[in-house]
């Protein structure tokens, strides 16, 4: 129980700043649906759609590798030095193919109007890449508060600079003309549109950089050629993994185009689609601050009490569906307040909002499930999985996506995310039984989410059928009635308030 403590402590730590993250960032998507057309705002979302695969293939597991063998090895500091020489090599690496190949690059993803968007993203990229180990030494070394503070200052500068430069930045200009034309002026000022989105975002990036040096320094350098060798056999499955998972989560973005190569209604519904994917933003943060947590808990407990362990592994994936099951019932009911962060002109995608959510879930619970191959050192299992995803959801992608037509393709793919990732869930959970059977509580996981999706649906009906006081009184009642179950059937204390 004191590992799921110290889960939960980390978890809460982690949640805290990726709350707080979001929470800031969340206005943003808010900020340029009321700044951009719908688009505009699709070719922010589909460059940073390959952001997020560029940033897996940048990292190429060697996160999750460093975690392994800091916990093996009698100095975790060669491990750190010889990660950071190899990931910061093939950072540099990439900036300078990508600068000489920029002009064909920029075609092939469909993006040769933005060639320059592309360029300053790929320089994100390959910040973010190298910055991704000192961040993973913090976990390493549980420093979380630290790790909070560098991911809210980051934030806090981003939503600044974005604000400067979209909104300060003309009014200066309108009212002062001149003042600020160095440098304004030299970008196109206004008319430069979507292009400060990535410019705030370099900034930030470089001043991650800057605050991570401290993590850097002061220490003897090592590279470990045999040590990384090593690194990379076992991180190559994952990077495989990593690559193909998060082109799947971003297929939607990425594929739209290719199916619909239409010039302006691609990007409308690749905007549409990004705009109302926010909503579900709290589900996604708990998802990655658990992740973020649940590694480090993993392989730090190599050496505990096999039974404590497992049951350990059992009860962390029990209580993230309750957890995750609960934000779903609490997004569902609040709806009609959350929609408020897009503008009216995005609403016609809410649809999609509880399809996103159940394959967000599928997809916390296949990480879940994942960590038998993990501390079994049978990683091409993950490679499997995630190929199996990847050519799912993309072929559901090219078929779905037509069917649901023109202008709602992209309930096409929020189906095509819910179908591979219920699979993938499926698959692991099967495979994972033969090498490494856990007793994980199905029969109450199960329970948990018919009472979770039985409440929403009839909160929902309440609401719409019925009468819209009545319903809103049925959500809270029934959102609290599920809390309360939890914790009769868990046997943890109640409230007395609560009771």
């Amino acid at each position: 129980m004191s590992g799921i403590k110290t889960l939960v402590k980390d978890t809460a730590i982690y949640g805290a700043s990726n709350i707080m993250v979001k929470l800031l960032n969340y206005p943003l998507g808010l900020y340029y649906t009321y700044l951009f057309c719908e688009g505009q705002y699709g070719v922010v979302s589909s460059i940073y759609a390959y952001v997020g695969v560029l940033q897996a293939l940048l990292t190429y597991g060697m996160e999750t590798g460093f975690f392994r063998f800091a916990n093996k090895r009698k100095n975790p500091l060669t491990v750190y030095t010889t990660t950071l020489y190899s990931v910061g090599a093939t950072s540099i690496l990439f900036i300078v193919l990508l600068s000489l190949f920029i002009n064909p690059v920029s075609v092939a993803i469909k993006m040769q109007d933005y060639r320059l968007f592309v360029w300053i993203s790929g320089i994100i990229v390959a910040i973010d890449a190298f910055i991704s180990i000192p961040f993973a030494y913090l976990r390493f070394m549980k420093k979380s508060k630290r790790f909070a503070v560098i991911k809210m200052t980051n934030i806090i500068v981003t939503v600044g600079l974005n604000l400067f430069f979209l909104t300060v930045c003309p009014s200066i200009n309108k009212y002062v003309p001149g003042a600020i034309s160095w440098f304004y002026d030299r970008f196109g000022g206004e008319s430069f549109g979507i292009g400060w989105i990535f410019v705030a975002n370099i900034l930030a990036s470089i001043l991650n950089l800057l605050m991570l040096l401290p993590e850097m320094s002061g220490m003897k350098w090592k590279f470990d050629g045999l040590l990384l060798k090593k690194m990379l056999k076992f991180s190559f499955p994952i990077l495989v993994t990593g690559v193909t998972g998060t082109f799947a989560h971003g297929m939607g973005q990425i594929l739209i185009p290719y199916i619909y190569d239409i010039p302006g209604k691609a990007e409308t519904m690749v905007g549409i689609y990004s705009a109302n994917i926010k909503i579900a933003v709290i589900l996604t943060m708990f998802t990655q601050a658990f992740r973020y947590a649940y590694e480090p808990f993993i392989f730090s407990n190599t050496g505990s009490d096999i039974r404590e362990k497992n049951r350990a592994y059992c009860d962390a994936m029990k209580y993230f569906v309750i957890f995750s099951l609960l934000i779903f019932m609490g997004i569902m009911f609040f709806l009609p307040i959350l929609r408020g962060f897009i503008r009216e002109n995005f609403w016609s995608g809410l649809k999609i909002v509880p399809i996103v959510m159940g394959a967000e879930i599928c997809f916390g619970i296949y990480f879940n499930l994942s960590i038998w191959y993990k501390l079994t050192d049978k990683t091409i299992w993950g490679t499997w999985f995630s190929i199996i995803t990847f050519v799912l959801m993309a072929g559901l992608n090219v078929i779905l996506v037509r069917r649901f037509g023109d202008t709602s393709g992209y309930v096409g793919s929020a189906w095509a995310s819910l179908i591979s990732y219920a699979v993938a869930m499926v698959l692991c959970w099967l495979v994972g039984q033969f090498y490494y059977p856990l007793k994980y509580p199905i029969g109450r996981i199960m329970m948990y989410a018919i009472l979770a999706i039985g409440m929403t649906f009839a909160g929902l009906f309440i609401t719409n059928k019925i009468h819209p006081v009545i319903g809103w009184m049925s959500k809270i009642f029934f959102l609290i009635f599920y809390v309360f179950i939890v914790l009769r059937k868990e046997k943890l204390p109640i409230p007395s308030k609560l009771k």
